[in-house]
């Protein structure tokens, strides 16, 4: 989960007109997808945190907010949120270039690791926490509301909500008109690309410190939450046109007060709960709350958000999804390769909308073990670092992605590998496909 907005105490439904689908459709063309010249780059770095000294014994509540209390003190460039897990989360302002962007969150980074350390807390990069159960962490109406829908589906949604992590790249939806650089180029790329992503930078085989026989379990949690939440729109259509339509047919979340809880209710689309107009009849406020409850792979937001890589190892790990993805989308020579390297791929989702398909399973699953997608990731990775000099990217950044497809990529492996090696020994065979979660 990437954006977890306060809502007021107050005014959720009391000065506000209700709204008409067409209007709907009108305001979400209008708010998801500006077009123009890719100029700016984001990310959004997810960590959890965890003892400093004794990582597997959970940070109790109250050390928690003590840590967080510290943090609100320090001056930060990106936005801090804190998760429903306890995770915590760096949101960085639109950068006009992507070394800008590293900088920035290289920064707030270093000055939250001091002050978290001083604490005894560290912050960890793994997609799914390896070795606590799913624990709320805040109590809000959103995320009361939020568990309660989750929970009609199984287990999955508490450990999405509480447990997972994740690197989401931030890129603008591009210009209006065709080519390599266009917003339905990039829309379809990003929903192609995302399997090549999730093999790539899985990071999450374990739960309940057992191995689960996916190397991207963040994933699979997030296929298990459904289409209707976390799913794709069906990329035969204009992005705009899909998207809206999307919108409209997804589950609301919750039905919000100005006081006392608020109503979840089961099976209401948005396009119903405005012919209906009960409870009440929704409002442009509540469009827009709407949207922040829906968690496809690739959320358009104006701007595009990326949502499908695990979190990364290290303190500087996020820095090369960061830097590769950006450079697949906003360096036009590259981005024509990926879009070579990706589309035979294709064929594989069955024409099924992300991440509801069997090359996104696949991905998941195995990772770069797939003889298909090692391909497309080492096309991908050798364009990328052709690219990082052209979008003035350093040598530090260009040696950092070139020393990930040396270690991973060219020989088939993710950061996932490593923590299964750890766990069984290097000498054992992965165990993929047999799902053994607790």
């Amino acid at each position: 989960m990437s954006d977890s907005p306060a809502a007021p105490a107050s005014g959720c439904t009391q000065g506000r007109t209700a709204l008409t689908e067409a209007e709907v459709e009108a305001l979400v063309s209008g708010i998801c997808f500006k077009t123009g010249p890719p100029r700016s780059v984001g990310v959004e770095v997810e960590w959890l945190v965890h003892e400093l000294r004794t990582p597997r014994v959970p940070v109790t509540p109250e050390r928690l907010e003590a840590g967080y209390a510290a943090l609100r003190t320090v001056p930060l460039r990106s936005a801090l949120t804190v998760e429903p897990g306890g995770q915590l989360e760096l949101s960085s302002p639109p950068a006009a270039s992507l070394m800008e962007c590293i900088a920035t969150v290289s920064a707030d980074l270093d000055a939250v690791r001091a002050v978290l350390a001083e604490g005894g807390l560290r912050l960890v990069g793994i997609g799914h926490d390896p070795w606590h159960t799913p624990r709320r962490f805040l109590r809000e109406r959103r995320y009361d509301a939020l568990e309660t829908c989750l929970d009609r589906g199984g287990p999955a949604g508490r450990h999405m909500m509480c447990a997972t992590a994740s690197v989401q790249v931030c890129l603008d939806a591009g210009h209006e008109e065709p080519g390599p650089l266009g917003h339905v180029r990039r829309w379809w790329l990003a929903h192609q690309l995302g399997p090549v992503l999730v093999a790539a930078f899985a990071n999450s085989p374990l739960l309940g410190r057992r191995p689960t026989g996916w190397l991207s379990t963040r994933q699979l949690l997030w296929t298990e939450i459904g289409p209707g939440r976390a799913g794709a729109p069906p990329l035969d259509g204009a992005p705009r046109t899909a998207w809206a339509r999307h919108v409209l047919d997804a589950p609301v979340m919750c039905v919000r007060h100005d006081s006392g809880p608020w109503e979840v209710p089961e099976a209401l689309t948005f396009r119903e709960w405005i012919r209906s107009g009960r409870p009440r009849p929704p409002t442009r406020d509540d469009l827009e709350y709407h949207m922040t409850t829906l968690f496809p792979p690739v959320r358009p937001r104006g701007h595009l958000e990326l949502r499908m890589i695990d979190a990364q190892p290290g303190d500087d790990g996020w820095i090369v999804p960061l830097a590769v993805t950006t450079a697949l989308f906003d360096d036009p020579e590259a981005a024509e390769t990926a879009y070579r390297a990706v589309k035979p791929l294709a064929e594989r989702t069955l024409a099924l909308p992300a991440p509801h398909n069997p090359l996104w399973t696949d991905a998941a699953r195995t990772g770069l073990a797939d003889p298909e997608l090692h391909e497309a990731a080492i096309a991908c990775f050798v364009a990328a670092l052709d690219a990082l000099p052209r979008l003035g990217a350093t040598a530090e950044v260009t040696d950092a992605v070139g020393a990930y497809l040396d270690r991973y990529v060219l020989k088939g492996r993710c950061p996932a590998d490593d923590l299964l090696d750890r766990l069984r020994g290097p000498d054992r065979r992965r165990a993929h496909g047999k799902d053994i979660r607790t």
